[in-house]
């Protein structure tokens, strides 16, 4: 196992590994309950959704681990399945969920084309060191504001004319001071510097849930849950390439396919970063180039079981925290989704409060890269700013990224033009700065 992984290598050993693969599994758990209320909506069933994902987790995670040698994990994409909700409920019947998992698997196919010709991987060598950093900082404080928010720490508002605001939670709510408990007891182990202290504190916070009184950590799911799973639900091959021409569709596909796009990028990106991964720039891109193309399978092999887009999680950042270093802790996390098919029901006992506590820690780790960044110059500090603000400001990784290479390509022009000092613009930025202006301006915020 140590050779296969190159544990000693990468500075890592078997303990840590599992222990990271545990507490990544723990953070994205969340996903085997939202995932099916969502996309059950559209008519595929809950049950189905939820083996679908557990499924498409535990498969294509494990086959980051052992192809990649990645501590990434992959699940259905939060934000994806809410754009698949959107297309179908939207369409008034035209766009069915069969059809919509058909723009998914043709989503997934351009980007096992895009991966094989190394045009995905082109963008870790197109994108400026400094917006890499601006990215993993970025995704630092998106993975913060989903910790507050799942958590009920922060609110989000929907004012009468639309317009939303941005609000401290109820302390009243037993699961907003479990949180803000769960994230001091975290921090404490961490500065005591106590070895798997993210995982001990989920562990404690869900056990102090469960004190009667306080309620938040819900036994009923093992009185109530299904243990042995039902392949027979299994949405497989539930494909409808009829109508595949249809505006609705191909604007579905162009959809998912840009998002997946940014998202997976900014993702393995910014997780590779705080791993220490890039420090040997032509291995990292060797390394990113094989997680794309494992990425680009996931995508076509989830809509296969009957799922919304599967794609690189943010989260996979609470194991690097831990440790994780290796595949092995992608492995780890794997087994686990497929052990849920089993143990749903213990799966899903961990409650909200101690998985958004170790969220908002990670948040914390990310940012610090943030001191990679030279701000004195503002052709760089401006789309760095950005990238950094417009991720957790409007919830989406891909518009950071977005606002990020627009302002770079500009900035990067004008300042080579009027002054003397040169900044490096690939010719693959420009391109997706046309692809960027393209998207906003046919397809809007979506």
């Amino acid at each position: 196992m140590d050779r296969f992984f190159r544990l000693k290598e990468l500075g890592t050993n078997v303990r840590t590994e599992i222990m990271a693969g545990i507490t990544t599994f723990m953070t994205m758990a969340y996903i085997l309950a939202v995932n099916p209320a969502i996309l059950g909506g559209t008519g595929l069933g809950e049950y189905s959704v939820f083996l679908a994902t557990a499924l498409a987790a535990g498969i294509f995670t494990i086959a980051m681990g052992l192809f990649v040698n990645f501590p990434v994990a992959l699940a259905p994409g939060m934000g994806l399945n809410a754009y698949f909700l959107t297309v179908v409920l939207s369409s008034n019947g035209e766009i069915t969920p069969q059809m919509a998992l058909t723009a998914v698997f043709i989503s997934g196919l351009i980007f096992i084309v895009l991966t094989i010709t190394k045009i995905r991987q082109l963008l870790v060598e197109a994108v400026p060191d400094a917006l890499k950093h601006a990215i993993t900082v970025g995704i630092g404080l998106f993975i913060t504001i989903i910790g507050l928010k799942n958590s009920g720490v922060m609110s989000i508002v929907t004012l009468d004319d639309g317009s939303t605001l941005i609000t401290m939670g109820h302390l009243s709510d037993p699961s907003v001071w479990l949180t803000l408990l769960g994230l001091a007891l975290i921090a404490i182990l961490m500065v005591l510097k106590v070895k798997g202290a993210i995982l001990i504190g989920i562990l404690i916070t869900a056990l102090i849930g469960a004190i009667p009184g306080v309620g938040v950590t819900d036994f009923s799911t093992l009185r109530s849950g299904q243990w042995v799973p039902d392949f027979t639900q299994l949405n497989f091959w539930h494909f409808d390439f009829t109508g595949l021409l249809t505006v609705g569709i191909l604007t579905a596909i162009a959809t998912f396919t840009f998002v997946e796009l940014f998202d997976t990028f900014g993702t393995l990106v910014g997780t590779a970063n705080r791993a220490g991964l890039l420090k040997d720039k032509e291995t990292g891109q060797k390394r990113i180039g094989k997680a794309m193309l494992v990425d680009a399978v996931s995508v076509s092999g989830g809509a296969m079981l009957g799922t919304s887009t599967v794609t690189a999680y943010i989260e996979s950042s609470a194991g690097i925290a831990e440790g994780g270093r290796s595949g092995l802790t992608a492995v780890t996390t794997g087994v686990l989704f497929l052990l849920a098919l089993f143990l749903a029901p213990i799966a899903l006992l961990v409650p909200s409060p101690a998985t958004s506590a170790a969220l908002i820690i990670v948040g914390v780790l990310m940012v610090q890269m943030i001191r990679e960044i030279d701000w004195s110059d503002l052709v760089i500090a401006i789309p760095a700013f950005l990238t950094i603000v417009m991720m957790p400001l409007t919830y989406n990784i891909a518009n950071g990224i977005s606002f990020g290479i627009v302002s770079y390509v500009l900035l990067a022009l004008v300042g080579n033009l009027v002054s003397g000092k040169k900044h490096k613009i690939h010719w693959l930025m420009w391109v997706l700065f046309v692809l960027v202006i393209l998207r906003y301006v046919f397809l809007g915020g979506e």
